[in-house]
């Protein structure tokens, strides 16, 4: 389960937060705690939770499995 929790947070990480964007503005557009946000960026133990993927995704406009195949499970 790790192994996932941190795929998942590496993803979002580089994908979808990345160096330039600040950490606020990705928590607001995706209906999320500021401080989750920076956590998922740089918190090497965070275990993100399926209920803040979903809000992520939602926020995104894509499906949960639609996610989960795009990083590789």
């Amino acid at each position: 389960m790790r192994i996932l929790e941190r795929k998942i947070c590496e993803y979002i990480s580089k994908k979808w937060i990345g160096d330039d964007q600040a950490k606020t503005q990705f928590a607001l557009n995706h209906n999320i705690d500021e401080k989750t946000a920076r956590r998922i960026y740089s918190d090497k133990d965070y275990k993100i939770s399926l209920y803040t993927v979903k809000k992520i995704c939602e926020a995104r406009g894509i499906k949960l499995s639609d996610f989960f195949k795009e990083i590789g499970f």
